[in-house]
């Protein structure tokens, strides 16, 4: 830590310097103190290991994190554990927790500036008067060391915005990391990097819950099923298991089943306490009214059908909605499902609760009791603005009289806030005109009546719901719906005539999905101007649409599929749909000699297109369907086509195709790019797929019944070993091909997963492999184990030879508990090959797509050949490690071994003695471009690490060896630094004991002198 010399001289003019200097470089030492956290965290590893990874990476930009989610979902906890493990190796740290709080307190920027200052200066105290002077002192003392900053708890946009201002003046390598609560404090930045912290699994907040509950890893003999619950009560959420097991330590069965109970009704309350922070948070009353309607009523509910209800309730539903996901308190799902933590829904509903004792007081009901019970009584108030009541789960969960089911009208005359309310299968009698004249949503599922009555007031009506109903017809006499967006009579079987849309010229969406008895839709629809959805899925009677349709300039989306009887297909009027993106006819057989003429007057607009089991077949659709350049989805399922059309080779722009059960299809030829994600489940006849360019691989394919199908272009392709080049056959030393009795091949395609085959020879990514029964491997192999692994180190070679690339064999045999089923059933690959050079961090696994299953007693030759082209991936002196790994329950490795293969300049094989030839069907990976299945974690990994196989499966990763691991992540708890305290410490002696000596000496001199 110090020159000797230079502290000669210090000793010799400064003694007494000299013993301050080393009191306050172990003062600096002892000052870096590890931060508190439990000393068995669950899940941990998974969590900060990534994170660990970009810390401890050699870049010298400087680096920002952040991390967000849910209150109590550990945020806190991974900036502890990654602060802990990473401190060290920093020149200044710091650690600021409770942001949030310290800068709501007065002064309280000023104390958070002089914590860091204080912190990164290791102990020295700086005075700071004002912010401003603040940003100028930390400025100077992070401008020259490499620092860790961890900032928790950040909550507003200034204090991120500070951080950021201050980014040029970190010195190279410093890295920052900020947890928050808000997502929205990531928006406006670029250049950042940001982890969502999701919850637990299943099983590790059984362990969590456990250790909290029980003092274990697992619950107690009988407590089981109770513990389980109350792990699916807290959906993954860290703070809610561990004051529920905390809560429940100790506790007998009875007071676990009786807690379980209350938490149905009443949330635990420091649980709520802590989570009710971020509503608390919201800016003002609006978006808080707004998040106590989502979590009462809405939770599942559509974006746009939520936007649609509560704009018409007076709320700026949208800019609500993005400040409740700013503090993720609701989320959007992939479908734009609006969705919500159990725990923050309970949290809101336990506000609503507490607005009184008597359920009739509040604001909400969302309980079915409740509700029940306040209409019985008739004691409902002005104070409930939504109220939702569900009488079929009533009626199976509570004892009610049939007597009682029947509800009356004048139950709500005190209502007149009500604005939202939801029924199913509840029966009102008396006079509709009682009924509140505020509604902007009615749900009223299973509607009794065959007609919505004349008096029953609709006029500020946005959503109407009447699915299942007993409705004839909507209404017997007008009833203006001047508001009404949306209108859903879906499943109304009885429904033979629906309304004058005149009535209602505002409507958007029309769903008229399994209405059966409909036959015609009145032709005032062409007049809706505003409408965008319309769906009539299932209406198996309708028979004619008006013809005054194609005056739906602004419809966007039309549902016909499973419309039967439909005499003529509507092609003249989808025309004129100028704004159609999405069109399904799913089941209308299109009649062969029209069926060309429809698919060209399909509307240029057409995002989105399903022509399911339409009987289409090859001859059916042009060549040229330029009309649809801007087609994203289309679908040509359960159709009997042989090949590909062509027209689909210029659709530049799919993100999803479909084939799905087009059982007579067998080949797929110049298939273009697919963005996302292309079907061929059910494809028996599936022989062949074959790309349109070498870059346009489909990102993710599924696939299942495909048994047929021998080659996929990019991927594999498989064939009897009769017809394999003869080089290659040479190359592996094979002979006798005709002697070798047929194998079972594990079929990841086929639905059994086992097919009986001749011997065949496998190209995958550019290694050729193939098996067959015996234990009499050919060749010659230089290094042969029964272990886990074989290292060598590659020799000198000749300096006109070059390696050509290895020959690898294993033989293996079924495990006692084979049981070969559908690959459905065993994602987890079962057989691989890992190949390392550890002299330049190179590693490959390789899974073959088929493999051999040995018979019983029996064993089985897997033999391969991996191409290696790039002259530098194996060099001499280059230490390489090769394992062969079965899945132990399944297969046992007897043996394995590898082999050399060495070339001439002139093309002479050493080994096999025979000239080689480039096969356009064995293209060459391994030495090639393989940036397609380079694992990248960061930007910036020294490591490289390519999986040879389509999809990386988790169980790969954690069998790594230790040495090929990328920045092993240190233990998160207190005594991960065990062993540096006691460096530390000794060193500290050391210091002591030689100034001590070197003190006494000179002191002795003197006196003599």
């Amino acid at each position: 830590m110090f020159d000797s010399s230079s502290f000669y001289l210090q000793i010799v003019r400064y003694e007494s310097k000299f013993i301050k200097d080393i009191v306050q470089v172990i003062r600096d030492k002892l000052s870096r103190t590890h931060l508190s956290v439990e000393p068995k965290l669950v899940g941990i590893h998974s969590r900060v290991e990534h994170i660990n990874l970009w810390l401890q990476d050699a870049s010298h930009d400087v680096g920002i994190l952040v991390f967000y989610g849910l209150p109590g979902i550990g945020k806190t906890t991974i900036a502890k554990c990654v602060y802990n493990s990473n401190f060290e190796s920093f020149e200044g740290r710091s650690y600021v927790e409770s942001i949030r709080e310290t800068a709501s307190h007065p002064n309280g920027l000023v104390q958070i500036q002089k914590q860091i200052l204080c912190d990164i200066l290791n102990g020295k105290k700086e005075k700071i008067h004002n912010v401003s002077e603040g940003i100028i002192k930390i400025g100077r003392a992070i401008s020259f060391r490499r620092v860790l900053l961890v900032l928790d708890d950040v909550d507003h946009m200034d204090q991120f915005d500070a951080v950021l201002s201050m980014k040029d003046q970190f010195y190279p390598g410093s890295k920052i990391i900020i947890t928050t609560r808000r997502k929205r404090l990531l928006k406006a930045h670029e250049g950042i990097a940001v982890h969502e912290v999701g919850p637990l699994r299943f099983d590790e907040s059984l362990e969590l819950l456990s250790q909290h509950a029980f003092g274990r890893d697992h619950p107690f003999e009988g407590y089981e099923i109770y513990s389980e619950e109350v792990v699916q009560h807290s959906r993954g959420l860290p703070l809610a298991l561990k004051v529920l097991g905390s809560s429940l330590f100790g506790e007998p069965k009875r007071v676990w089943k009786s807690t379980l109970e209350k938490l149905k009704v009443i949330p635990n309350g420091e649980i709520m306490n802590k989570l009710r922070i971020s509503y608390d948070s919201l800016q003002d009353d609006h978006d808080q009214k707004l998040f106590l309607h989502i979590a009462c009523f809405f939770i599942g509910k559509d974006e746009d059908y939520i936007v649609r209800i509560l704009d018409g309730c007076d709320f700026k539903t949208i800019c609500g909605i993005q400040n409740l996901r700013d503090r993720c308190l609701v989320t959007i799902d992939w479908d734009n499902k609006l969705s919500m933590h159990d725990m923050i829904r309970d949290m809101g509903r336990e506000i609503v609760r507490r607005e009184s004792y008597e359920p009739e007081n509040r604001s909400r009901l969302w309980c079915s009791k409740d509700s029940f019970e306040a209409l019985r009584e008739k004691n409902g108030t002005q104070a409930i603005e939504g109220l939702m009541l569900d009488m079929h789960e009533l009626l199976t969960n509570s004892p009610i009289n049939s007597n009682e089911n029947v509800l009356e009208t004048n139950s709500f005359a005190r209502m007149h806030k009500l604005k939202l309310l939801c029924l199913r299968h509840v029966r009102l009698d008396g006079c509709y005109a009682e009924l509140p004249t505020r509604l902007r949503w009615l749900c009223w599922l299973e509607f009794p009546l065959d007609s919505i009555p004349v008096d029953f007031s609709l006029e500020k009506l946005v959503v109407l719901e009447m699915q299942y109903s007993n409705l004839r017809q909507l209404c017997k006499k007008a009833n203006f719906l001047p508001s009404l967006k949306i209108l859903d009579v879906s499943h109304s079987h009885g429904l033979t005539e629906i309304i004058d849309f005149s009535l209602c010229p505002k409507l958007e969406e029309l769903i008229l999905v399994d209405c059966t008895s409909l036959i015609d839709v009145h032709e005032s629809i062409g007049n809706l101007e505003r409408l965008v959805y319309l769906n009539m899925r299932d209406c198996k009677n309708l028979r004619m649409l008006p013809k005054n349709m194609c005056m739906l300039k602004s419809l966007e989306t039309l549902i016909l599929s499973g419309c039967s009887n439909l005499d003529e297909f509507p092609v003249e009027m989808m025309k004129e749909m100028e704004s159609l993106e999405v069109l399904a006819t799913d089941g209308i057989p299109l009649r062969l000699e029209r069926s060309s003429t429809i698919l060209s007057s399909f509307p240029c607009s057409l995002v989105k297109l399903s022509l399911r089991g339409c009987n289409l077949s090859d001859d059916v659709f042009p060549t040229d369907l330029s009309n649809l350049s801007y087609l994203r989805s289309l679908n040509l399922q359960e159709n009997p086509i042989c090949s590909m059309p062509v027209f689909i080779k210029g659709l530049r722009r799919l993100d999803r195709l479909s084939f799905w059960d087009c059982t007579r299809l067998e080949s797929l030829v110049g298939l273009p790019k697919v963005h996302q994600y292309m079907s061929i489940e059910g494809c028996i006849s599936l022989r062949k797929i074959k790309y349109l360019h070498h870059e346009q691989r489909s990102e993710r394919c599924y696939v299942a019944s495909n048994h047929n199908l021998v080659e996929w272009e990019h991927r594999y392709k498989i064939e009897p070993i009769d017809r394999v080049d003869v080089e290659i056959i040479k190359l592996l030393g094979l002979c006798n091909l005709e002697s070798m009795p047929a194998v079972g091949m594990h079929n990841p395609h086929a639905a059994t997963g086992q097919k009986e085959v001749p011997v065949q020879g496998l190209y995958q990514y550019g290694i050729f492999s193939t098996f067959f029964a015996g234990n009499e491997v050919p060749g010659r192999f230089n290094y042969k184990s029964t272990k886990s692994s074989i290292s060598f180190i590659v020799p000198l070679l000749l300096a006109s030879h070059r390696i050509r690339g290895l020959n690898i064999f294993a033989t293996y045999a079924k495990a006692g508990n084979y049981i070969d089923a559908s690959p459905l059933f065993h994602p987890i690959p079962i057989l691989l090959t890992k190949v390392s050079n550890k002299s330049k961090d190179l590693k490959w696994i390789y899974r073959p797509e088929f493999y051999g299953i040995p018979g019983e007693g029996e064993d089985m030759i897997w033999l391969s050949h991996w191409k290696m082209e790039n002259e530098t991936i194996l060099q001499c002196g280059d230490q390489v490690v090769v394992s062969v790994v079965a899945k132990p329950d399944k297969l046992i490795i007897k043996e394995f071994g590898v082999e050399l293969v060495q070339e001439h300049q002139n093309n002479i094989m050493i080994s096999a003695q025979h000239n080689t030839k480039s096969d356009p069907n064995y293209p060459f990976v391994i030495g090639g471009d393989l940036s397609m299945w380079e694992l990248r974690l960061y930007s910036i990994q020294k490591h490289k690490f390519y999986v040879i196989c389509m999809f990386s499966d988790k169980e790969e990763g954690q069998e790594d060896e230790p040495d090929y691991t990328i920045g092993r992540t240190r233990d998160a708890n207190n005594n991960c630094g065990l062993k540096g305290w006691k460096v530390l410490l000794t060193a500290a002696g050391l210091f002591f004991t030689l100034a001590l000596v070197v003190w006494s000496s000179i002191s002795q001199k003197k006196k003599q002198q």
